[in-house]
């Protein structure tokens, strides 16, 4: 307990982290700088909890005020996250890009977010990362946490009739970015998918592979700005291919569903070791997309 804050505040802005690092996730992009994001917000907080008023604002909307500012502070030197599919393929792979450019995955299910998980989607965090930070802010404290106008107005020091202009900008935006939309798939089905996938992958069973697949299915492996579309494509590119052959599958979840780690050995003969994290998008009965990312370090929520 820190500057006089009462133990109870104390002990509910601990239970805040995850719920803070869901947030600071969407605004950002990143694992690694929500993580950094909820705890400076955090640090913050326990530094001056002696200037928390209750009776001005909630604890909740306090935070939240802090959070969302450490949030418009880290971004206003940062460059928009994408997905490789916002980039030209030309089948080359080219130079690695910088993790700066990736909108990156969330490993585990922070709790706060189970009710939540649509929101987490790769799609839905790129394409909120098209949102300026005003309303990328407003966005999700409004149509992601349900945050009433009027809190979400003294929030951000803003009227509520430019929050609710601020929120039609940002929903019009979102849908150009086009996020797709969940999949009606239950998170059992998923998980069976995802199952058989890796046991066709670690087969090298690309016949039943390939049928997991939507036939537009895309693939993407950052920090390469390269992608495939199409389930022939695909499975002509992992047939030609054996590089994966001592490959092996563990599962994981990430951003709200289930995922994979890829082990490959280091050297002839030795222990597997982590060498990417799949991540899959889901359409109406198959896989829509599965993004590699290659020589991903494990930031974990939850």
């Amino acid at each position: 307990m820190l500057c006089g804050m009462p133990k109870v505040l104390d002990d509910q802005l601990t239970t805040m982290r995850g719920e803070l690092v869901g947030f600071a996730y969407r605004m950002l992009g990143s694992p690694f700088e929500a993580e950094d994001a909820a705890q400076e917000t955090l640090l913050r907080a326990w530094r001056h909890g002696d200037s928390y008023d209750p009776g001005r604002a909630s604890l909740r909307t306090w935070v939240y005020r802090i959070a969302t500012n450490v949030c418009l502070d880290m971004l206003r030197s940062a460059q928009r996250r994408s997905r490789a599919t916002d980039f030209t393929c030309d089948g080359d792979f080219g130079p690695p890009l910088p993790e700066s450019t990736w909108v990156l995955p969330l490993l585990g299910d922070p709790p706060a977010e189970a009710e939540r998980r649509e929101t987490i989607r790769l799609a839905f965090v790129a394409a909120l990362q098209h949102l300026p930070p005003r309303q990328r802010a407003v966005l999700i404290l409004r149509d992601v946490l349900c945050w009433p106008a009027v809190e979400v107005a003294a929030l951000l020091d803003a009227s509520v009739p430019s929050v609710t202009s601020a929120l039609q900008r940002a929903r019009a935006t979102l849908r150009a970015a086009s996020p797709g939309s969940a999949t009606s798939l239950s998170d059992s089905a998923q998980r069976a998918l995802v199952d058989r996938y890796a046991d066709a992958f670690q087969r090298h069973d690309i016949p039943e592979l390939v049928s997991l697949l939507q036939e537009d299915v895309t693939t993407a492996m950052p920090p390469f700005a390269w992608w495939l579309r199409g389930r022939e494509t695909v499975g002509a590119v992992m047939a030609a291919s054996d590089a994966c052959l001592e490959d092996r599958m563990v599962p994981v979840r990430a951003n709200g569903g289930p995922a994979l780690w890829q082990l490959r050995p280091a050297s002839p003969g030795g222990a597997p070791e982590p060498f990417g994290l799949l991540v899959f998008d889901f359409g109406d009965s198959l896989i829509s997309g599965v993004t590699t990312f290659l020589g991903f370090q494990e930031v974990r929520v939850g």
